[in-house]
């Protein structure tokens, strides 16, 4: 055996080695099966063996993974989804402290977000959407300050969005749609420099566009917003042209008004608009019609002025929030 091959043995059986001897930090167990003692037999029947990170040739625990951090193993991620539990939002979660990812979405779960979320300051993505969760949305969600993805959408949450989600830093996806939020949509939100997607749709939110984009150089790299089926009022502000990555604006089912601005025809790669189903008047800048990127502007139930045609064929735009994680 050459010195090269002998070298590279030895290394390989030291990394196993030393995989042998690192164990799961019990901070990581304990909470995992915590979490197993509240799950349904979905779950829990693939859950077996002490370790959640796999010992004495058993694997993993389904939706477990597991990092070596030192001496120890850590779970950096839960990801266990489209598996009916059943129950309160397990709490013991938030104790594992070093998950990067968790992802609980198409489940059953009820009740509140603890606001002992805020503990979980490694997390990058919290997806819990298509749940059945209530209450509001907690405010300790701004402090997690490494999370780019928040997806929310298809529960029963109310209240106000909290203004504390302008503290993430590293947001680019808020999908907020499908609940039963009241209240202004905060412009703060608009100091987020990476956010590319926002959805509040089908909520009670109120308001105006004016208003959300009142901070000067807000949104700077937003590509879709996603107003439709609220109570908003008012017009579309010429600011609008503005945000100049936009790509998808809908505004449907709302009660806004007025004449569309010149502008909102100039934003450089828009490519859906939807504007149905609100009082909007007057006529549509030719600019619409010559747009070189544009392919549906839908503008059905508004009291426009005769010769204001609709571009392509409408469909109803649904967009998968897994399209959106990475």
């Amino acid at each position: 055996m050459g010195v090269k091959c002998a070298f590279q043995l030895i290394l390989m059986l030291a990394l196993l080695f030393n995989v042998a001897l690192c164990k799961t930090i019990k901070r990581d167990v304990k909470a995992l099966n915590e979490i197993k003692a509240s799950l349904g037999w979905r779950v829990v029947y693939s859950w077996v063996g002490d370790d959640p990170c796999g010992d004495g040739g058993l694997p993993p625990w389904s939706g477990v993974t597991c990092t070596t951090q030192g001496d120890y193993r850590v779970v950096t991620a839960l990801e266990v989804y489209a598996v009916s539990i059943v129950g309160p939002f397990p709490t013991a979660v938030t104790n594992l402290l070093d998950l990067t990812r968790l992802d609980l979405h198409n489940n059953k779960l009820t009740g509140p977000i603890p606001p002992q979320i805020g503990r979980l300051r490694h997390l990058k993505i919290l997806n819990l959407r298509w749940n059945k969760l209530q209450d509001v949305i907690p405010s300790e969600i701004g402090e997690l300050k490494s999370l780019t993805h928040l997806y929310l959408s298809f529960n029963s949450f109310k209240g106000e969005i909290p203004r504390e989600l302008a503290n993430l830093p590293d947001l680019q996806y808020l999908h907020l749609h499908e609940n039963r939020l009241i209240g202004r949509i905060p412009p703060e939100l608009g100091t987020l420099q990476k956010l590319r997607h926002l959805d509040v749709g089908n909520n009670h939110l109120v308001g105006t566009i004016r208003e959300l984009i009142r901070i000067e150089g807000c949104f700077p790299v937003l590509r879709n917003l996603y107003l439709n089926n609220n109570y908003l009022t008012g017009g579309i502000p010429a600011q609008i042209a503005n945000l100049t990555n936009l790509e998808i604006l809908y505004l449907s089912f709302n009660k806004m008004s007025g004449v569309i601005p010149p502008g909102l025809a100039h934003i450089p790669r828009l490519t859906y608009l939807y504007l149905d189903h609100n009082q909007f008047s007057g006529r549509l800048p030719d600019a619409f019609y010559k747009h070189p990127f544009l392919k549906e502007l839908y503008i059905e139930g508004n009291a426009f002025r005769p010769g204001v045609n609709p571009i392509g064929v409408h469909q109803v735009l649904e967009v998968s929030d897994s399209d959106f994680l990475f």
